[in-house]
């Protein structure tokens, strides 16, 4: 029964944050108009500015920040007990999450699609630019290769996910046309999420594996096959492959919320994890910071508002709109995060707390396999589906999530370089062929370059992201919150998040920089003192403008 006090609890403080917070937000801060002229008109070319319904765009939006990043972060951090991360996901949805990725998303609106980075120079300064999108590209790199590793491992570990992985982008490129000529939305949406899940029963049934090719393993082989379609995706016209493949991922998502969710209803189970782990080892993480940059996705997120900015943005057929796609993706993605919080902490993954503590022992040894068995498990209790159909289920929505992230972050990391193209005139990256080679060819070169044949070079970095990702989203929060000062509104529902944000994810750089130090990584000392200083740098650029804004208000005393 604990579960559904999770349940409930949680759900309905995300509601709050959806009919009460996010209105209040939309009309007293952000103030839509609906009159307004988005760059999705003003700029429309059929390919990056495209004018889109609000739900196909709620579903590009959502699937792309979701990733397998609030599965991987919740099951870890549940290491520490489930009352702080629950907390932490329910508070982080409301206050935090769902303000940056709405503001992002509105900010970038509001100046021409912009990315989030580009803005920084707007609204602060040219030497904030530059150090802004150095912030970006790295986390662009680290999600882009990690998530390459994610998805290949998971095609090797469960085969039964990838005819149905393959089968999604199939059936995009059907729905992508039939949307474009205007057919019913609902009609469609049906249909593509009866083919996927036709396809994942399907893929229980003939697992596919791939075979070892060119002295490579197959995890190698996936990743190399993986880029080279996220290359292609991500050339394509938004409404071809993107934005549909993304939708009728976002309408699985609900589906298999709506079955996890459901199980909890109907099977009621027990909490085996502990409220707050008392038995972590003596040289365990500290909760504090570390819970706050170990969840990022499914509480707040930089990565969202790389998105927010850099494709949603361009897509954004209303002003109006941008509130249900960042704030409600956002409680669709806390929702994700809440779920998996049940999933590895009941009796659905451990049968008894002492159980519970082998399979916890240390931390980070758990993750999305962790979920997917846990889940698969709730579902076939609560449902009474077979385990194998449920966990096939689950694998491909993991690996549909994470492969959307990846077609939108190879996408977003065309945008860095030729925008870098423009700000220096460089003219062969204006060019968004040669641009996509670049980012693609920087993802292989990391993952086959740091990890040698296995094209697990990503993981290298990956210890930074937490941090780094935290980090994104303060300054995020604190451009947001610098247009809104310039504006003459209200910035404390933005800059209070920034300042707790902020001082969490450098504490949390901090922590990891000693490690790395005394391990003698100095790849990740080297990348960790590079994102400390760059934010500290911006902060003093900001604190100047803020500083200038608030002098500019203060009217002039007569000397006399």
């Amino acid at each position: 029964m604990q579960s559904v006090m999770i349940v409930v609890l949680g759900i309905g403080g995300m509601s709050f944050g959806w009919f009460v917070y996010s209105r209040f937000i939309a009309t007293r801060i952000y103030q839509l108009d609906p009159d307004f002229v988005t760059p999705a008109h003003e700029f429309k070319d059929g390919a990056d500015y495209h004018p889109t319904n609000k739900y196909i765009l709620w579903g590009h939006h959502f699937t792309s920040v979701a990733g397998a990043a609030p599965i991987v972060g919740p099951a870890i951090a549940v290491y520490w007990g489930w009352v702080p991360a629950v907390l932490w996901v329910t508070i982080g949805t409301i206050f935090f999450a769902g303000v940056h990725d709405f503001g992002a998303l509105w900010a970038s609106a509001r100046h021409k699609g912009k990315s989030i980075g580009a803005l920084s120079e707007e609204v602060i300064g040219k030497r904030t630019r530059a150090l802004f999108m150095v912030v970006i590209f790295l986390v662009l790199l680290m999600v882009n290769a990690v998530f390459g590793v994610v998805i290949a491992s998971a095609f090797v570990n469960t085969p039964g996910s990838v005819f149905p992985a393959w089968s999604a982008i199939f059936v995009a490129l059907i729905i992508g046309q039939l949307v474009h000529r205007k057919f019913n939305l609902i009609a469609l949406s049906i249909g593509g999420v009866i083919a996927l899940y036709l396809s994942v029963y399907a893929g229980s049934v003939i697992p596919l594996e791939l075979p070892a090719m060119f002295n490579l393993t197959a995890n190698a082989s996936w990743i190399i096959i993986l880029f080279i379609y996220a290359a292609i995706a991500s050339m394509l016209p938004v409404w071809v492959l993107l934005q549909p493949r993304d939708f009728i991922n976002g309408m699985q998502l609900v589906v298999g919320l709506i079955l996890l969710y459901g199980a909890v209803l109907l099977s009621l189970p027990d909490i085996s994890a502990p409220a707050f782990n008392n038995q972590v080892p003596a040289d365990a993480p500290p909760l504090v910071p570390l819970l706050f940059v170990t969840i990022a996705c499914g509480a707040v997120s930089g990565f969202h508002g790389i998105v927010a900015s850099g494709t949603s943005s361009k897509q954004l057929n209303k002003e109006t709109d941008a509130r249900f796609i960042g704030y409600l993706g956002a409680v669709g993605e806390g929702a994700l995060a809440l779920i998996t919080l049940v999933a590895v902490s009941s009796v659905a993954l451990a049968a008894s707390p002492e159980i519970w503590h082998e399979i916890y022992d240390q931390y980070g040894t758990a993750g999305a396999g962790t979920f997917i068995q846990g889940g698969a498990q709730l579902i076939a209790n609560g449902w009474g589906l077979p385990f194998d159909i449920s966990q096939t289920l689950l694998a491909t929505m993991v690996v549909l999530f994470a492969g959307t992230t990846m077609d939108s972050g190879v996408r977003l990391q065309r945008y860095i370089i030729q925008e870098w193209g423009e700000i220096y005139n460089i003219p062969l990256f204006k060019k968004g062929v040669l641009a996509t080679l670049v980012a693609v060819g920087c993802c292989l070169l990391l993952a086959f370059g740091a990890g040698g044949a296995s094209g697990s070079g990503g993981l290298i970095i990956w210890p930074l992201f937490g941090s780094t990702n935290q980090i994104l989203a303060g300054l995020t929060l604190l451009v947001i919150s610098v247009i809104l000062m310039k504006y003459g509104r209200p910035a404390r529902y933005t800059m209070l998040p920034m300042i707790f944000v902020l001082f969490t994810s450098s504490w949390a750089a901090l922590i990891k920089l000693k490690e790395f130090y005394e391990a003698g990584n100095w790849l990740l000392v080297t990348i960790d003192v590079i994102v400390v200083i760059t934010t500290f740098m911006v902060i003093l650029e900001a604190a100047s403008v803020i500083a200038k804004i608030r002098r500019e208000r203060v009217p002039a005393v007569d000397a006399n």
